[in-house]
């Protein structure tokens, strides 16, 4: 009697064991994504498994179960471990509705006697998903604020949406007005097939893997959040911005400068120019009517006798006496 109480006691010491075993790795249990579409599955693991290797299973029994991919091994379906955060991400790329099924991940701990390490989820692929997300990664700034638009389709109409965050597994439940003003997540079920979620007030520590649900049916999202600039990085900043629109400004006030000099002698040489072509021409014509018509009158006064000496072109004077280039003519006055 004594030593089938021993035994039951080891047997469901080796089971407890064994649960404890595979609770130690955790995922998501129903997942729902567009036809066509790709989705990161985060994994979670036990510290003591960062080292091993890790990789994606796809079958109903875990004994039957066909590996599809291992760690670090990239095409549609890449593996990717995450040793930092114990964990490790399972992307999916164009999806197709022969890709829905049961997939493992699994965590490889080698050896007969000890089985791997897993846990399981399901996957559905329709052109008309139970739920889905505008983005399934979104970023904040520190001390800032964040939103999520999550969907579900009318089947969904009556469900309980949550918001939940894998790190401790707390949820927001979707309320159809927002009764908690002053909490830091707000999750709004607009009843139209659509929920919002906004985080305020960032903290470095906030960043990691959340998920949406509505029923049953989940989907992973990512948050980053990213540090505050400091002022004096803020000032740096400024200052090189400023420094970038003054040697902006500088140039075009070079190039600005250039052309109008440019205009300014040009037009100084028109001037230049204009004036000694008019110069030129009143010139011309003062020597054309002086050339055409010379006359030099000089009058002496000897009474009763008056010299005067015309030196005329084209013209002859009758009764004119020729003396050394000078002509003499008589003039009675009456």
């Amino acid at each position: 009697m004594h030593f089938y109480s021993l035994l039951s006691s080891l047997i469901l010491f080796v089971l407890l064991l064994c649960i404890s075993d595979s609770e130690s790795l955790k995922t998501l249990k129903n997942l729902a994504v567009k036809r066509g579409g790709s989705l990161t599955i985060p994994c979670f693991y036990d510290e003591k498994y960062k080292s091993n290797r890790k990789y994606w299973c796809r079958g109903y029994y875990w004994s039957l179960c066909k590996i599809v991919a291992y760690t670090n091994i990239s095409g549609k379906t890449s593996v990717t471990d995450h040793p930092s955060q114990n964990m490790f991400t399972v992307e999916l790329k164009s999806l197709q509705d022969s890709d829905s099924g049961y997939y493992w991940c699994a965590v490889e701990i080698g050896g007969k006697e000890t089985p791997d390490d897993k846990d399981y989820l399901y996957l559905t692929v329709s052109s008309d998903p139970a739920v889905s997300v505008t983005n399934s990664s979104v970023s904040g700034q520190e001390g800032g604020s964040v939103s999520a638009q999550c969907l579900y389709n009318a089947e969904y109409q009556n469900k309980q949406k949550n918001w939940c965050r894998f790190k401790d597994g707390s949820c927001f439940t979707a309320e159809r007005t927002n009764t908690s003003q002053n909490s830091a997540v707000l999750v709004t079920d607009y009843g139209k097939g659509s929920v919002s979620v906004e985080m305020s007030g960032l903290k470095k520590s906030d960043a990691g893997w959340y998920w949406f649900s509505a029923g049953d049916v989940e989907l992973p999202v990512h948050l980053t959040v990213t540090e505050r600039p400091s002022n004096s990085t803020a000032v740096t900043e400024n200052k090189e911005t400023t420094a970038a629109e003054l040697n902006g400004n500088t140039g075009l006030i070079w190039v600005l400068l250039t052309v109008g000099l440019g205009l300014l002698l040009t037009l100084a040489t028109i001037i230049t120019w204009m004036l000694r072509k008019k110069c030129y021409g009143n010139q011309t014509e003062t020597r054309a009517r002086v050339s055409s018509t010379a006359v030099h009158t000089t009058i002496t006064t000897e009474s009763p006798v008056i010299y005067s000496a015309v030196i005329s072109e084209n013209k002859k004077l009758s009764q004119a006496i020729r003396d050394d280039g000078v002509i003499y003519s008589s003039v009675v006055s009456e």
